[in-house]
C-alpha cells in the first residue's frame, strides 16, 4: 500500500524510532510530528495525554497514513487503547515491543527498566512485564538528565558516564540480566549505559524492537509499499522547528530540510 506510516511523540525523542524505522524499511514514506509545544506529556492527566493523541491522529489521518507508531512512552501507555477505538488503522505503541522483547532475552527472569520519572512513576512497563510473566523479577530507575544530556548530543561525553554511574550503579548489582531503555533518547546514550550494566547484561531498544514489530505487520496485513518511487520524509511540529531541526540532525546523523509548523 502506498501510504505513508505516520510516527509521533511529544517532542524529538521519537526520531530514535523514526530512525530505526526507516533503516529497517528504507522504502517507506515516514511522516514525524513532534508535539514541541505542549512537551513533556510525563507532566500531564491521562486524559490530557489521550486528547493531545487523538488531535495528532486526526492531523496524521489527514496525511493519509496507513499505521501510526505511538513514538512516546507516556502516550504508550495511556492513550493506544482510545486510538485503536477511534481509528481504523492499525496503532503500535513502543512499550509493549519493549516489553515483549525484555521477557524473550532475559535468561534469569531479572529485568531492569530505566525511564523517565513519568515512565517509570507510572509502573506501565512493570505491568506490561509481568502480564507476559508473572515470575520476572522487575527493577527501575528512573534516569532524568539522561534526555538533555542526548539532546546536547552528550552521549559520548565524560559527563554522560559519570552521571550513568550514579544512576545505575545500584541496578547494577541487582542481577538483572536485560534492561529496557525504556525512554525513546536513552539508545543514543547506550554506550554510557552499557558500560556500567557490563557486557553480560542484554539492553533492549525499544526503538529497534518496535521497527521490528511494524515489519512483521506490514508483511502480514499486506500493506508494505509496493511501487519503487523516492521514499518520502515528512516532519511536523507545533513549535520551534529550528530547535526541532538542530536536534534532530544529532538523532538522524543527516540534514531535515522540511520542518513544517503545524497549529492543531
Amino acid at each position: 500500500m502506498n501510504r505513508p506510516i505516520g510516527i509521533f511523540d511529544s517532542g524529538v525523542g521519537g526520531l530514535t524510532v523514526f530512525h530505526e524505522v526507516m533503516k529497517r524499511l528504507p522504502e517507506e514514506d515516514l511522516i514525524y510530528f513532534g508535539d514541541t509545544a505542549r512537551v513533556p506529556y510525563g507532566i500531564k492527566s491521562a486524559e490530557t495525554v489521550t486528547r493531545y493523541s487523538m488531535e495528532i491522529t486526526r492531523f496524521l489521518m489527514g496525511q493519509e497514513i496507513k499505521l501510526l507508531i505511538v513514538a512516546c512512552n507516556t502516550a504508550s501507555s495511556v492513550a493506544i487503547p482510545a486510538l485503536q477505538s477511534a481509528f481504523t488503522i492499525p496503532v503500535l505503541g513502543v512499550l509493549l515491543p519493549g516489553a515483549r522483547a525484555a521477557v524473550r532475552y532475559s535468561t534469569r527472569r531479572r529485568i531492569g527498566v530505566i525511564g523517565t520519572e513519568a515512565t517509570i512513576g507510572s509502573s506501565a512497563y512493570v505491568a506490561a512485564i509481568r502480564d507476559l510473566d508473572t515470575r520476572i523479577d522487575v527493577h527501575t530507575q528512573a534516569c532524568p538528565l539522561f534526555v538533555p544530556l542526548a539532546e546536547e548530543g552528550w552521549g559520548g561525553h565524560p559527563i554522560a558516564g559519570a552521571v550513568a554511574r550514579e544512576y545505575l550503579e545500584g541496578l547494577s548489582r541487582t542481577g538483572v540480566d536485560t534492561v529496557v531503555l525504556g525512554c525513546t533518547h536513552y539508545p543514543l546514550l547506550k554506550g554510557a549505559i552499557g558500560k556500567i550494566m557490563g557486557e553480560a547484561v542484554t539492553l533492549v531498544d525499544s526503538a529497534l524492537e518496535t521497527a521490528t514489530e511494524v515489519q512483521s505487520l506490514l508483511l502480514d496485513r499486506r500493506l508494505a509499499r509496493t511501487d519503487n518511487a523516492e521514499p518520502l520524509r515528512k516532519y511536523f511540529v507545533t513549535d520551534a522547528p529550528e530547535r526541532f531541526r538542530k536536534v534532530g540532525e544529532r538523532f538522524l546523523q543527516h540534514p531535515l530540510p522540511n520542518v513544517e509548523k503545524v497549529t492543531l
